[in-house]
């Protein structure tokens, strides 16, 4: 019996695509033809590797407008904020622009008695997992600057987003990529944890839930695999005594719902100085109630339907569970008639929440946000702390070193001041605690996507 993965569409629950998924015989077949036709990429001079990739993901761009809609159908993003590709399009680009430096070797020592460098020599094959809810921003995170370095790539992208694969393999294979140096394939479970274990894979990057970087970092145990995860968060906003409340309740907010809050970086709670909690929430609670939560392919539409009526229960649990402990929720449920107990799900805002409730602790991912008063740095601090995750942290303050001493006493990958929700692709992308390990795009990027292999030249 052939085994399949399904992409459910949200808007409507139908069967929008079904794939066929490679036997273990298969799949290591493909490994082997990666790991052939990466010696010859491999071998192809850096800036033909940096022009085909570009040219991949300029043919990428002239599909958006499908794409658009295909994004709509399985994931539930409305169509009228246009999709990903200017992000894609703007870390790729920064990828490329940096791999030459990003690249070169180090020279230690060239003098007549001696040639002393370390280079950058890729993996050799790339597994990139990638996830639904930014699907094509975060395959290229890895894929971009994998192929740039040399390696070849296969993607495995989650059941959700099943065209997102055949879309960049579509495009990059049009631009002169060759067909086993980046291959899309479909996988289940323990065709892929099996690949692993073998040893296929020079590098491992994987994108999703802490049980699944958990199932990849045991898959690859003795085998001395890099493994690369992100796997979410509970990313908090504080708002400091001397914010720009209307800057910030407008970018906070924003970072909580948008994407139906189905972002790893998303604002999932948020803390505000006692003068500023009253403005705040009230402005917070205008600018939810002014949402529109309908089918994503009508342009009018600015929340959609949550990726997977599971996903929607969750949050709802969650929720439910907080308002039973005491929590108050602020946003009327007649203003969402639209909300249909699957995965249309309004968006709320919980205030008298506390670090007991699940919604405060626990990765929401949906549409919903906790906002807490607090006394001062040290009580937002240790309640930024106080959670299992750590991607970003957005601090809003007119005082640049207070950011920056507050900053430096939060467990996080990346902190924000006056922005939050965003992925800048000359920094490195990371985390620590149950967010994982690793880092992308970046200079570090490459340096994961690469090992270093050092050259001790004595000349005669």
């Amino acid at each position: 019996m052939t085994d399949s993965v399904k992409c459910i569409s949200p808007i409507d629950g139908s069967l929008y695509a079904e794939r066929e998924t490679l036997s273990e015989v298969d799949a290591t077949a493909a490994v082997e033809r990666a790991k052939s036709a990466q010696v010859a990429w491999a071998a192809r001079p850096l800036n033909e590797r940096i022009a085909l990739v570009r040219a991949g993901v300029e043919k990428v761009g002239q599909m958006n407008e499908k794409i658009v809609e295909e994004l709509a159908w399985q994931m539930g993003r409305p169509v009228r904020y246009g999709g990903e590709f200017g992000g894609f399009n703007q870390r790729a680009s920064h990828m490329a622009d940096i791999a030459e430096d990003a690249l070169a070797p180090i020279v230690v020592e060239d003098s007549g008695e001696f040639n002393r460098y370390i280079k950058r020599v890729p993996h050799g094959v790339v597994l990139v997992v990638a996830p639904w809810n930014y699907p094509y921003m975060t395959a290229i995170n890895t894929v971009a600057p994998a192929l740039i370095a040399g390696n070849s790539v296969l993607l495995k992208h989650a059941s959700q987003t099943l065209l997102v694969g055949e879309r960049l393999a579509e495009a990059f294979h049009a631009a002169g990529i060759p067909a086993d140096v980046f291959q899309n394939v479909f996988l289940d479970h323990g065709t892929t944890s099996a690949l692993i274990a073998a040893g296929s894979f020079g590098f491992v990057n994987f994108t999703g839930s802490v049980g699944g970087g958990q199932a990849m970092e045991r898959a690859a145990a003795g085998t001395f695999t890099g493994v690369g995860t992100e796997l979410g968060g509970k990313d908090p906003g504080y708002v400091m005594d001397d914010a720009d409340v209307d800057a910030a309740v407008e970018t906070l907010i924003d970072g909580a719902m948008f994407n139906s809050g189905q972002c790893c970086c998303g604002i999932e709670r948020i803390y505000v100085a006692e003068n500023l909690f009253d403005e705040f929430v009230a402005k917070a609670v205008k600018i939810v109630e002014g949402y529109k939560l309908g089918n994503p392919l009508d342009k009018e539409t600015t929340i959609g339907p949550m990726a997977h009526v599971r996903f929607a229960d969750e949050v709802r649990a969650q929720t439910k569970e907080a308002i039973a402990a005491g929590a108050k929720p602020l946003i009327d449920p007649a203003l969402f008639p639209q909300d249909d107990g699957g995965a249309y799900l309004m968006p709320q805002i919980l205030v008298d929440v506390d670090h007991s409730m699940r919604v405060m602790r626990d990765e929401s991912f949906g549409p919903v946000v906790g906002i807490m008063k607090v006394k001062d740095d040290a009580e937002a601090i240790s309640l930024m702390n106080d959670s299992e995750f750590g991607l970003t942290a957005s601090l809003w303050t007119k005082d640049v070193s207070r950011a920056q001493a507050v900053g430096d006493q939060i467990e996080t990958g990346t902190i924000f001041m006056n922005r939050c929700d965003y992925l800048d692709p000359a920094l490195c992308w990371t985390g620590c605690k149950n967010t994982g390990k690793g880092g992308g795009l970046s200079v570090i990027g490459y340096h994961n996507l690469t090992r270093p292999k050092s050259y001790h030249l004595k000349k005669a």
